[in-house]
């Protein structure tokens, strides 16, 4: 099956993308959409530029549009991207890194039925905390960009997160209550390296973490680039 893969460089989209190729599709593009706003209700924001270093590192073409976040404009951008995948690369399928979120499956879907696209959500209503260790264990290296949740610290900011890390986000996630994958908001990531990655990993040379509310923080990175493997 010749298959897109919605992909923001996050852990969620890379570990849907690994999934697609271990069970056989033809990944033939990735497609990414960057939201001109913070509260976009469909894709993340921060550092989604750097998603194309991510795909010359995977070594796949991308569709990169931006998308006003607007409700529901971003979505006729979303179903415009999806048009452009059918028509350059004739896909079968989306897969997509969906975890919890009604809205954003439901969207998807729609858009996908109408276009006659079969949808693949494999992380759709997984364990949280188990996925989470799933990832570090499948080899995908990320760090978080962004923090939005009480008893998530800026401590975690801008490292790569390792199982301990993940033993702690969801020691903490279990106190004080935030989602321990981060489905709610709570965080945001960017994915460095993955297997999937052949030739290339990305390597922040310089970043600074900024504090933007009580509980929201931020890493800005500053410099970033690719290196070989």
């Amino acid at each position: 099956m010749r298959a897109c893969v919605l992909f923001s460089g996050g852990k969620d989209s890379t570990y849907a993308l690994h999934w697609a190729f271990l069970k056989g599709f033809d990944i033939e593009c990735l497609v990414t959409l960057e939201p001109r706003r913070e509260d976009s209700w469909m894709f993340h924001r921060p550092a989604i530029a750097f998603t194309k270093l991510q795909a010359e590192a995977l070594g796949l073409p991308q569709i990169y549009i931006e998308t006003s976040g607007i409700k529901d404009k971003e979505l006729e951008d979303l179903r415009n991207a999806l048009e452009i995948a059918l028509r350059k690369y004739e896909v079968d399928a989306i897969v997509t890194g969906a975890l919890l979120s009604d809205y954003q499956r439901m969207n998807i879907n729609l858009i996908a039925e109408e276009l006659d696209l079969r949808v693949f959500s494999p992380l759709w209503r997984k364990d949280q905390a188990e996925y989470m260790l799933e990832v570090v264990r499948m080899g995908i290296r990320f760090i978080i960009t962004s923090i939005s949740a009480y008893g998530l610290e800026p401590t975690f900011l801008g490292r790569i997160i390792e199982e301990s890390d993940v033993h702690e986000i969801v020691r903490r996630a279990r106190k004080y209550g935030f989602n321990p994958a981060f489905e709610g908001g709570e965080a945001e990531t960017l994915v460095l390296d993955a297997p999937l990655f052949r030739h290339y990993r990305l390597v922040v040379r310089k970043g600074r973490i900024v504090k933007l509310g009580e509980y929201t923080w931020r890493y800005v990175i500053e410099d970033i680039g690719l290196e070989e493997k």
